[in-house]
This record gives structure tokens, sequence and C-alpha cells, in this order.
């Protein structure tokens, strides 16, 4: 009886409100940048709380997450109205979000259940080389699960060592961005490209030598650093984990599983289909549907079938999964105004962003494209701000693949290199964060990251921006 009154409650929203099937969009330009401050807040509270009250934060990160959340819902509903407000929320979760932490959480379970046996042995050589191998497998089984892979083990071949935090830092540069450069399947910026039009091998390329420069470069830079920090330090009298005979791999049927889930995405940008949901004004396509339900099967089947004690030995937890989980609840919703007004153009708050990308005979100017979307993909999400300067730069995927090429290039290279600025710049680099601290590694703080990313990083794409954009 109550299940009954629970789906006819459903069936009645629609009625209940009816202007949220044509309340979807509204126009930025009329915004105040105040709306930003949730944003903004959900930032700082992302960077300041775990250094100022980390207990606080640690049992309550969710509810300040939600807390911003309706920090911008409410007002926004009181002034424009509960319709827009709502239509917003689902668009953003429908749309955007629940996609998202589907395609995570499946890449998250399956990498999961796969347990690299035996104990490597950390030394530069080795831990280069996992650096390299997991920038190959990022752009063909996505940064999330490429980092899900091979986290563990890294962490875990390292475990002897007294520093393991650059370790980490630069697997995160690495493997969680730089290396899904190649392919829709790498990041989802490039993905929600392939959806527009642009062509599956089209960033392989035009941004290969971008990638193989910004990798090569931190590969060296990161064997050096990681040379000098293992000749300072040694290596700790014991190794917490024990030598074994060879390397294998248990949980192996899950890589079938991810296979699985990449021909999923795969199906889900070839396949055309008429058929559309209406969600409240949210459009749902078949295919989109068909991929989150044979993502959220693989996920439940990973779960099944892979032993106890795989999960055991790969110390698997959902802690990691939730933090993501509850913080970009919070940032997908805060950031709906900012990306209205962004997508205002020139006639919203942030006109001057927009302008700054064209020079002054009106074609686009690709080293601003470059370091706009970078900037802006550091600290807001990397797939919408994608699309935000896809279209400012036109929106045709037939004259961006060709006569504005180096623009479509910089847009895409700006939206996967720039995302290891900031932990919040690509979800799998809280992900990481989280597991590596579940581990015992001291990682840096918000503003310690950054001051890595910025040493490192920032220098990187300025000498990017005089060899490729000029």
């Amino acid at each position: 009886m109550k299940k009954s009154l629970r789906l006819a409650a459903l069936a009645l929203l629609p009625l209940m409100f009816p202007a949220l099937a044509s309340a979807a969009e509204f126009n930025g330009a009329t915004l105040s940048p105040l709306w930003g401050v949730p944003f903004a807040g959900i930032l700082l509270s992302i960077a300041l709380m775990p250094l100022l009250v980390p207990s606080f934060w640690h049992h309550h990160y969710g509810k300040v997450s939600a807390a911003w959340s309706l920090a911008f819902l409410l007002p926004f509903a009181a002034i424009y109205g509960a319709p827009l407000a709502g239509a917003q929320t689902v668009h953003a979760l429908v749309e955007e979000y629940i996609p998202f932490i589907i395609l995570l959480t499946a890449l998250f379970t399956v990498a999961g259940g796969i347990h690299i046996r035996g104990n490597l042995h950390g030394a530069p050589g080795l831990n280069t080389a996992i650096l390299a191998i997991g920038a190959v497998l990022a752009s063909f089984m996505g940064t999330t699960g490429a980092s899900m892979l091979l986290i563990r083990p890294l962490i875990r071949a390292n475990d002897n060592r007294a520093n393991r935090a650059h370790v980490v830092v630069f697997f995160i540069f690495i493997v969680s961005n730089a290396g899904g450069s190649l392919t829709p399947l790498g990041d989802p910026p490039l993905f929600l490209g392939f959806l527009k039009g642009v062509d599956f091998f089209w960033t392989a390329k035009h941004i290969l030598p971008d990638t193989l420069f910004i990798l090569a470069v931190l590969l060296g830079l990161f064997y050096l650093i990681d040379r000098y920090y293992y000749r300072k330090e040694g290596v700790l009298p014991v190794d917490p984990t024990p030598d074994t005979k060879r390397i294998g791999f248990d949980g192996a049927i899950n890589f079938v599983l991810l296979g699985g889930v990449v021909a999923l995405v795969l199906i889900s940008g070839f396949w055309k289909s008429p058929v559309i949901f209406d969600i409240y004004g949210s459009k749902m396509g078949l295919p989109g549907l068909v991929r989150d339900v044979g993502l959220i099967a693989i996920t439940l089947l990973s779960l099944k079938i892979t032993a106890p004690k795989v999960h055991a030995d790969n110390q698997f937890e959902w802690g990691p999964m939730a933090e993501v989980a509850k913080l970009f609840a919070g940032i997908f919703l805060t950031i709906i105004p900012v990306i209205a007004m962004l997508k205002a153009g020139t006639q919203g708050p942030f006109g001057a962003i927009v302008a700054a990308v064209t020079r002054a005979d009106g074609q686009p100017d690709p080293a601003m494209y470059f370091w706009a979307t970078g900037i802006l993909s550091s600290f807001l999400d990397n797939a919408p701000t994608y699309l935000v300067f896809f279209n400012t730069a036109g929106g045709d995927p037939a004259a961006l693949m060709t006569t504005y090429a180096s623009t479509l290039a910089a847009i895409s290279a700006g939206a996967v290199f720039m995302g290891a600025n900031t932990y919040i710049g690509n979800a799998p680099n809280l992900m990481v964060k989280a597991i590596a601290e579940s581990r015992g590694v001291r990682m840096p703080s918000f503003f310690g990251y950054m001051a890595w990313s910025g040493a490192i990083l920032i220098p990187l794409f300025v000498l990017c921006t005089f060899i490729f954009f000029r």
C-alpha cells in the first residue's frame, strides 16, 4: 500500500509543478555575481576546513556540502520561483551528476575488485614505469579506471618509503589527468566533445605532441625527484608488505567487466536514437539510459562475483567514493549559476573572461582558450567548462576540427591537463587523495597541493603555450 502511494505521488509530480517542463533554461546575463558565493563557499570549505577543523570536516563534510547547496537553492527558489529552481536541480542531477556518479562508481568498484598480488619495491625506476603505464591506460579505460586500478599497488609498493606524498602527487598529475587526453574514453570533457560530433580519434591526432611533451617532462622530473628522496631517505628496516614469489592478479574477471564499462560508454556515444525521455524538462536519451542501467548492472555484478578476500587484500572501502559523491553533489548544484553566467558570454557578469579569448580581428586566440579553459577547469567541473568554450568558439564541430583545429586542441588540452591544478579539478584527484590518506600517506593540504602544481605544472603549461598554442 505504501509503495503504491509513493508511486502515485511520483506520477502526480508533473501535475503539481507543470512549469518544470518549460523552466529548464534561464538567462545567466541577468544574474548577479553574488550567486557564485555558494560555489566559492564550498570550494573554500574543501580547501580550509580539513586544515582548521579536521575532525568536524571528517564527520560532517556531507552536511557542509548540503548546506552550501541549500544556500543557493533556497534563495534562488524564493526569488525566481520553485519551478525554475526545481528544473535546474533536476537538470543538474539527471543530465550531469547521476551519469557522472554512476560511471565513477562502476570504475571504482570494478577496478577495486582487481588485486595485483605480490610486493613490488618502489624504487624510482619502477615508480616511473607504473606512472607511464597508467598514463597509457588512462586514455583507454578513463582516468578514473586507471587511477583506481594502479593507486593501491603503487602505494603498497612504496609502503617502506619514509616520504611517499610526492609519488601520489605525480600520480594525480600524470595518471588522473594528463594521461586521459587522447580519446573520449579518457576524460569527460573529451567524451562530451565526442557526443557533440568531434571524431573519436581527433584528439589523438591533434594533441598527441602536446601530451607526449607534458608526460615526458613530468615523468623525467618525477624520476629525478624520486631518486633524490630515495637516496636521501633509503627504505624502512622492515617492509610492511611481505615478499611473494611472483606478481599476479586476483579478481581478474573484473578485467572483462572493465571492458564492458568501456563498451557501454562507446555505444552510448556512437548509438543515435530518436527515443528521448523528458524528466521535468530534462532530456535523457535511450543510449544514455541503457549505458547507465548497464553500468549499474556491472557494478552489482562485480560486487557479487568478486571474492571477499580480494576486497580485503585491496583494503576496498566506500569512503573515497562517498566523499566524492557528497562533495560533487554540492559542486554540481552550486555551479549552476556560475555556468549560466559563463554561457551568457560577453553579455554576462563574466563577459571579460569570454571576451579575452578573442583577438582584435575577431579570430579565436588558442593560447587564451587554453588558459581560460584550463584555469576554470581547475576549479569548476571541467566537462561543462569545456562545453562553454566549445560553444564560445562557434560550437560547429566540422569547423572546429578543421579551420579552427588549434582552438579546439587548446580547449581540449586546457580542460584535461589543468584538471590537475587542484584536488577538485577532476574527480579522480579527490578519490586518489582519499585512498592515499586511508593508507597512511600524509598528503598535502588543498593549498599545499596547489604549491606543487604551481611550481611544476604552471611553468610546464607556459612552455606548452609557446610551443603549441602561439
